[in-house]
């Protein structure tokens, strides 16, 4: 399966909030597909405008046609609860708007809830897809002499040698009237 190399960093959220208070050991999920997940380490700062400025790289498959993001925070019983996600369409950062492969994109969304309501946090991402790297050449390229082979044309009764390397043009022809058949 052919994939891609996407490079995305969280870099804050604003007005995150949880049953009206400030969060505290918010993390932002990336999911490219279910089983498929990336996060940034928990925000130090506690309150409702975290900041990781974290990049993630991340497998993008050829198939896949959005991304999740999710804000989490981190309960009393360790587990982390979603506060408020979205679902990125591929095509913000990776479409055929112009922009030159590795072109960084910034972007902002509003979450939304489990329940799907929007809420009145945003998140604020970068977004590039990777430049492929390719491969370093394993040895520089040697030049050499290719050896002329030697032919012999017969001109009356006789015999000289040609090299057989020499430059042959070709030139189009062009009909300047159409044929009048």
């Amino acid at each position: 399966m052919m994939k891609r190399a996407l490079e995305i960093a969280s870099i804050s959220a604003e007005n995150i909030r949880f049953n009206k208070k400030p969060v505290k050991n918010a993390i932002v999920a990336v999911r490219v597909e279910a089983a498929h997940g990336w996060s940034t380490k928990p925000a130090l700062d506690k309150g409702t405008n975290p900041q990781w400025n974290e990049k993630l790289s991340v497998e993008l498959p050829l198939h896949v046609t959005f991304i999740t993001l999710e804000v989490k925070r981190k309960s009393s019983s360790g587990s982390y609860k979603v506060i408020g996600g979205v679902t990125v369409p591929v095509s913000d950062f990776a479409g055929d708007l112009g922009a030159p492969e590795g072109h960084v994109h910034f972007l902002s969304y509003k979450l939304r809830d489990s329940n799907g309501v929007q809420t009145d946090g945003i998140i604020n991402i970068s977004a590039k897809m990777a430049v492929p790297v390719l491969a370093p050449a394993t040895a520089p390229a040697r030049s050499y002499e290719v050896p002329r082979p030697q032919m012999e044309v017969p001109v009356g009764h006789q015999r000289k040698m040609m090299g057989a390397g020499g430059l042959a043009i070709g030139v189009p022809v062009w009909h300047a009237q159409p044929c009048r058949c």
